[in-house]
């Protein structure tokens, strides 16, 4: 049995181990013809950025062609393992001069994702977004509009989706076994934010770094060492999104996927707000969404993060099982189905259930479905089309958190809250002068 702390890295190895991942499954194409290989780059050259090369070289039908870091200090495994990759600081550049690309990965910081993946669209190649798969609701809409239009092969990079267990809530979900849902519940024990103000200070930039090229679309402002770059930017409000953008397109996927939800009416926040610069800490949000043949008439799904978990009602559904660091709890008419993340669901009350077995579901690999998709060969599980509604509530739920107390009313079709008008500063951010792309 896995436990409940687990990281994306660790997720992957442990799909590998139990032959979802990269050797299994790849040996099924290993006819393939050499011509039929995809020449692809990487936005991002080490941490989520290497780990995504990694599995997508995996396949023997997808060759790195070139990558773009804005730091050339963090280039260094990239060029060892793929001296033939060339390698650009600025990701610009590598898309006016690599001119026989077919797919690109998007793994930078969350500022800059969506001017990146809108680019490489419009040039007409496919796209594997990490998540969250913008940082602005508007540009998650932009991006699945000109997805749909282009017809691009896209797939956000919420692998989980793809792992058996999460399949297994979805199917047990919507097998009926606990009845309609009428609420859910879902937490993650991350602290992606900061009460402190920024530092006031300006520190040297390092010579491989352009702080320009890192800034992007964002303000200006001065370099911190080690406040924003290599790893601290989920925590500041320019260039993250908190907890709730790092783990809710994760831990909310199978809570959207199984029970069909469309956007929300109304979402409120309860505390954990942002100051001037960074994501505040112990969020609570609660969505109310139409209901859907899966649910009562109106379900609602509350999101809680850091140190918050659900009150003590809630809990007394799963007894002593006790409430792992993070996880789903889904309330329905005829029962209770705990979901641990990336865990085997349970049933509850555990009597009425025992003799229930969980629908068999079979894992894939997320990143060679976008391969092979790319090349023709079936469909990506998270295109846009999914993941950009999936992506637009998580960041409905980051700006509540900004209003604290207040309950927002979404008109999705508008793009607009309706009853507090100042809300929608924060629906489409303003880019820095030269940094704007088209379409966005």
């Amino acid at each position: 049995m896995m436990t409940s702390r687990i990281t994306r890295r660790s997720a992957l190895k442990r799909m590998a181990a139990t032959g979802i991942a990269a050797p299994f499954a790849y040996r099924a194409y290993a006819h393939v013809a050499p011509s039929e290989t995809l020449n692809h780059a990487s936005f991002g050259a080490n941490g989520q950025a290497l780990s995504d090369i990694h599995a997508l070289t995996g396949s023997k039908n997808l060759k790195l062609v070139a990558v773009a870091d804005v730091d050339l200090s963090r280039t260094a495994d990239v060029r060892k393992q793929y001296p033939d990759a060339k390698i650009y600081q600025d990701w610009r550049e590598l898309l006016d001069k690599e001119k026989h690309l077919d797919s690109v990965n998007v793994s930078t910081p969350d500022h800059m994702h969506a001017s990146i993946t809108m680019r490489a669209m419009k040039q007409g190649l496919h796209v594997y977004t990490q998540k969250p798969l913008t940082q602005t609701i508007y540009e998650a809409r932009q991006l699945t509009l000109v997805a749909r239009e282009k017809k691009i092969v896209s797939q956000m990079g919420t692998q989980i989706h793809s792992h058996e267990v999460h399949k297994t809530v979805v199917a047990t979900i919507q097998a009926g076994a606990i009845g309609k849902v009428k609420e859910v519940h879902s937490w993650s024990g991350k602290k992606w934010g900061d009460k402190n103000p920024r530092p006031n200070r300006k520190d040297d930039v390092p010579d491989d770094l352009n702080w320009d090229f890192w800034l992007g679309v964002a303000a200006d402002r001065p370099f911190i060492k080690g406040y924003y770059h290599p790893s601290e930017w989920r925590k500041r409000l320019d260039f993250g999104t908190g907890t709730f953008g790092d783990m809710g397109c994760h831990i909310l996927d199978p809570v959207f996927t199984s029970l069909a939800l469309t956007a929300p009416k109304s979402v409120r926040s309860e505390g954990g707000e942002p100051n001037a610069d960074c994501w505040g800490l112990d969020s609570q949000v609660l969505y109310t969404y139409p209901g859907t043949k899966y649910t009562a008439d109106t379900v609602t799904l509350t999101w809680y993060d850091g140190d918050k978990r659900p009150p003590a009602e809630v809990k007394d559904q799963i007894g002593k099982l006790g409430l792992s660091d993070q996880g789903s709890i889904y309330i329905g008419t005829e029962g209770v189905l705990y979901s641990r993340y990336i865990e085997a669901p349970l049933l509850l009350p555990a009597d009425k259930f025992k003799a229930y077995k969980l629908p068999k579901q079979e894992g894939a690999d997320h990143y060679l479905q976008f391969v092979e998709a790319c090349r023709g060969n079936g469909k990506t599980t998270t295109p846009f089309d999914y993941s950009g509604n999936l992506t637009e509530s998580v960041l409905l739920g980051c700006l509540a958190t900004r209003f604290p107390q207040k309950s927002l009313e979404w008109n999705a079709e508008k793009l607009a809250v309706t009853n507090v008008k100042e809300a929608n500063e924060f629906v489409r951010r303003k880019y820095r002068k030269g940094w704007e792309v088209e379409g966005l």
